[in-house]
């Protein structure tokens, strides 16, 4: 029969999982002090409770640093810890972990009492052996197993160290001359047909999409074919008799090695040929310059408001007008800055050229600073006047609105003159907004 669910009803919670180790783990942890004096049936019970603890309590893996921390203070050396790291974590059993952790902790490697108690058991055959007896047998069985592990894995690891990995540079080397297999073939036309050969009848554009040839592969390009252009090009600049007598033996012998190598070629068909290999160059120039025209422009790395007024001068107090300058940091994005200089009582403001309306924080936007000068304000706008009682004056800045901070200056009866950007000592940030 069906049971209904009642609607509303507090659902049965499933029973959690009981933890690993208790809150109370670490009073739980097996504690050996004074086990020397404990009776053969009181030692061997709690040693078989508290190798049943940690067997419980732990998977065989986490008690391999303890094994390895065993080996290191018992005349093992590294390659032998080595070695036994090489196995697969399943190859050590969870029993040899635990009773290295034992015998850390001030278990006794062999108890005369508990071998006397064992003995007396109806049904017990033998003699206990000391712990670190069958440790030693099976360790000398899994090291001899892990170094021959690790000799494989040393091998595969040199193996694979020696494999050569070209550089990028070497790939965009071997990718570019990939693409100059069809453009060898058309300049190769002009060898077999100097006549029929046309210097402007490749299709750089057509065949540098289909090649997917980019401006490095471009770049690597004009490299190869720049040598052999140069050369037809001294080859129009060949001079003449005269010229070659007045040269030194060594400069006139280059020249008519030149001319000898390519004296089955007519000045036209060296026009001709330099017309093809100068095609070339252009149509790879073009890739690199519409890659540069396209490219997107790196991002400036947005840099910290403090970073930004770091080098930013000016006066923190002045004791004379009892005034405190703002933190610095607050003009960075600001609309407007109210700044004092004690010592000409100038007091004027800096009002941003681009505003944020809405102050979303928008690039470009509000006040800065470079170095030690305030940037973005619009310089028709932001200007200073003198105070002729500047202590009266500041006490009714200080207590203005910003109703009333609108037309503070324009109520000042002296002339005003442009602000320049720069700070000094003597400036106090006066306010900022926006």
């Amino acid at each position: 029969m069906a049971v209904l669910s009642v609607k509303g009803a507090p659902r049965k919670k499933k029973p959690k999982a009981a933890p690993r180790i208790t809150k109370a783990g670490k009073l739980l942890v097996p504690q050996w002090q004074g086990c020397e004096d404990w009776s053969g049936d009181a030692y061997h019970t709690f040693k078989r409770h508290a190798h049943a603890w940690y067997y419980n309590s732990f998977k065989a893996s986490d008690m391999h640093p303890h094994l390895f921390m065993w080996m290191q203070q018992n005349d093992y050396t590294k390659d032998d810890v080595s070695s036994l790291k090489a196995l697969p974590t399943w190859r050590i059993t969870h029993g040899l972990g635990i009773n290295a952790k034992l015998l850390l902790d001030g278990m006794m490697d062999y108890n005369k009492k508990e071998n006397d108690h064992w003995v007396s058991c109806k049904g017990t055959s033998g003699e206990l052996k000391p712990v670190t007896e069958y440790l030693r047998e099976k360790l000398v069985e899994l090291i001899n197993e892990g170094s021959k592990v690790a000799k494989v894995k040393n091998v595969e690891d040199t193996a694979k160290s020696k494999v050569y990995v070209p550089t990028i540079q070497e790939r965009i080397t071997d990718q570019a001359r990939e693409a100059c297999g069809e453009i060898d073939e058309w300049l190769d036309g002009f060898a077999n047909d100097k006549k029929g050969f046309d210097p402007k009848g490749f299709d750089f554009q057509t065949h540098f999409q289909k090649k997917g040839v980019t401006q490095a592969h471009a770049r690597k390009l004009v490299k190869f074919f720049e040598g052999e252009l140069e050369e037809f090009r001294e080859l129009q600049r060949m001079p003449t008799a005269g010229q070659l007598a007045k040269m030194s033996e060594h400069d006139a012998d280059m020249w008519e090695q030149l001319k000898e190598g390519y004296s089955h070629l007519t000045k036209k068909d060296v026009a001709k040929f330099i017309v093809a290999l100068e095609t070339l160059v252009e149509a790879c120039v073009f890739v690199v310059d519409t890659s540069k025209a396209t490219r997107k422009p790196r991002k400036a790395k947005t840099r910290s408001a403090d970073k930004v007024v770091e080098k930013l001068n000016y006066g923190k107090t002045n004791d004379k007008f009892k005034l405190a300058s703002v933190n610095p940091v607050e003009l960075v994005g600001a609309t407007e800055l109210w700044v004092f200089n004690a010592k000409t009582r100038k007091i004027g403001k800096y009002i941003a050229s681009n505003i944020d309306p809405k102050g979303l924080g928008r690039d470009g936007t509000g006040l800065s600073v470079k170095g030690t000068t305030i940037i973005g304000y619009d310089e028709k706008l932001s200007i200073q006047k003198t105070l002729r009682k500047p202590e009266d004056q500041l006490k009714e800045f200080k207590s203005a609105g910003k109703v009333a901070l609108r037309t503070f200056l324009d109520d000042i009866k002296t002339t005003d003159t442009k602000l320049n950007g720069r700070c000094n000592l003597d400036t106090i940030l006066l306010k900022v907004s926006g």
